[in-house]
Parts: C-alpha cells; sequence; structure tokens
C-alpha cells in the first residue's frame, strides 16, 4: 500500500529537511559581480536574454559580498588582487561556493609569470572550475548545473 492511498485527498508530502533546505540553496543563489578580465564579458552574457541564467535562480548579481553566496572568478588574479580576493571571500556569509571561470583563474592560463597567481585556489576554495579561454556562456551554466549538483548532496551538519 503506497503513501497515496494512506493518506487519501489531504495532500500530504513528506520531504526530509535537508532536502529541502539544499533545493532551497540552489535555486536562490546569488552570485557576486568579480570580473577581472576579459571572461568577465561572458559572465555578463550569461545574464542576458539569449543565456538567461534566471532559470536557474541567480537573477540577481549583486555588487556587495554580504548580500552574495557565490564567488564567480573571472579573469586572472594577480598578486596584488589577491588579498582583496579573500578579503570579499572572508566578508561572504555561510555558506558560500566559488567558481573559477576560465583558464585565467583555474591555472593563470597563457600568462606564467611572478605577476599572477596560478589558480585562484592559492587564495580561496574552489568548487567548480569552469574551462575556457574565455569560456562561453553556455561553459558557464553548465558549472552552475555542476555547482547545484554538490550543493544538493551537501549535509547540514556540514554548516552547524
Amino acid at each position: 500500500m503506497g503513501l497515496e492511498q494512506k493518506a487519501g485527498d489531504l495532500g500530504v508530502v513528506t520531504a526530509r529537511l535537508e532536502d529541502v533546505v539544499n533545493w532551497g540553496r540552489t535555486y536562490a543563489m546569488w552570485p557576486m559581480l568579480f570580473g577581472l578580465a576579459c571572461c568577465a564579458i561572458e559572465m555578463i552574457a550569461t545574464q542576458s536574454s539569449n543565456y538567461d541564467a534566471s532559470r536557474f535562480g541567480m537573477e540577481l548579481m549583486r555588487p556587495s559580498p554580504r548580500q552574495s553566496d557565490l564567488m564567480i572568478v573571472a579573469g586572472r588574479v594577480t598578486r596584488k588582487m589577491a588579498p582583496v580576493v579573500r578579503r570579499l571571500y572572508d566578508q561572504m556569509p555561510e555558506p558560500k561556493w566559488v567558481i573559477a571561470m576560465g583558464d585565467c583563474a583555474s591555472c593563470s592560463g597563457v600568462f606564467n609569470n611572478y605577476a599572477l597567481v596560478q589558480g585562484v585556489d592559492e587564495v580561496v576554495p574552489v568548487d567548480v572550475y569552469v574551462a575556457g579561454c574565455p569560456p562561453r556562456p553556455e561553459a558557464l551554466l553548465n558549472g552552475f548545473m555542476t555547482l547545484h549538483e554538490k550543493v544538493k548532496q551537501e549535509k547540514l551538519s556540514h554548516w552547524a
């Protein structure tokens, strides 16, 4: 005998609290505007009507770290900019996630010199890497979906 037969027409829905909270976190992420180089143009294009990141719950690109829970590092990070990236990350409320967008953010791309951080993961923990130089908006949307799958698997005890 299934749940539908036991509940009748009461309209009872059962779910785990963890699943409901993770669903809410997944579809209500507010990314922070943080474009450092040419990848920022592709990040901005992701918000356009052709790609519509709003359907993933990311329609508010926030300029303030205190109002965002997703940092998209789009472009190369210089040694001079690294402390600023870390400070902004520290100001974000928990839970928070980071996407490294593009080859420059992931491993400094073709710019292998002393002035650049060889990957933003030296400064902040990265959850999803989006490859490309510059990556297309479709690649960033795929990164969003990858991050959504990761968030859906998180445990509430991780943040408690």
